[in-house]
């Protein structure tokens, strides 16, 4: 959902620098206020915080089964999950991140990093210290970072419209108070369940598969005909039986 009514205006500070009495105005970089600016542009060979950074945010486009690796290293399936957000935008579609990949991530985020359309209150159902669970806060929180980026490609490629949240992250007492299984990935942050609302849950549970969920659960699978389960474990266990998943 919006958490406010209009995004963020990017600024372009116009620089005026005259050559043989000819002005020109150039404009210069956009940046992201409170989160993250890159300062280089980053292709295949490239390694470092800033490609973690462009990985977290593009880990929802890793392609049919897949998993983005959130390791620094801007390798092959890098490259393409790159690929895949500059088309689904409407970029020029070279693999490579430079402003106008940049201007896009900085477009869509928040200033806590976070994507347009989910927040870590929406991620966290019952524990706002998000402590509690199978993993320390930070990494819960780190998680549902992770998981909030994923799901922002997913709401996209399904014509954006709103995708409820109705389970995210618990700590060890709220997932057994709603009888969670106790090896639950909400345990860790990493995981989200989500409503039928302007899309069928077979609809949902049908797309998961191709935004870097390993654990998508729903209709026919016990316990989620009124939801699917999605999660980032790691490895690949899909079950939707009505839908065909």
């Amino acid at each position: 959902m919006h958490r406010r009514a209009l995004r963020f205006l990017l600024t372009f500070v116009m620089i005026a620098t005259v050559f043989s009495g000819v002005t020109v105005l150039t404009a210069a970089p956009a940046h992201a206020d409170g989160c993250y600016t890159w300062s280089r542009t980053l292709s295949e060979g490239a390694s470092g915080a800033d490609v973690t950074q462009l990985q977290i945010r593009v880990g929802g486009y890793p392609g049919y089964g897949a998993q983005l690796a959130t390791d620094g290293s801007y390798g092959p399936a890098t490259r393409a999950a790159v690929t895949r957000f500059q088309q689904a935008y409407g970029l020029s579609a070279d693999g490579v991140a430079g402003p106008q990949t940049f201007q896009k991530l900085y477009e869509l985020q928040d200033d806590d990093c976070t994507p347009a359309h989910f927040s870590y209150a929406e991620l966290n159902t019952c524990n706002s210290t998000w402590g509690g669970g199978a993993v320390s806060a930070a990494t819960a929180k780190s998680n549902a970072l992770r998981t909030m980026w994923k799901l922002e490609a997913m709401r996209h490629a399904l014509g954006d419209e709103p995708l409820r949240i109705t389970s995210g992250f618990r700590s060890q007492a709220c997932n057994s108070a709603v009888g969670g299984a106790s090896n639950s990935r909400h345990l860790y942050g990493d995981a989200a369940d989500i409503g039928a609302g302007p899309h069928s849950l077979c609809t949902l549970a049908k797309q998961a598969r191709n935004h870097g969920f390993g654990g998508i659960f729903g209709p026919g699978y016990p316990g989620h005909d009124d939801h699917v389960h999605v999660d980032g474990r790691s490895g690949q266990v899909w079950s939707a039986p009505t839908c065909g998943v």
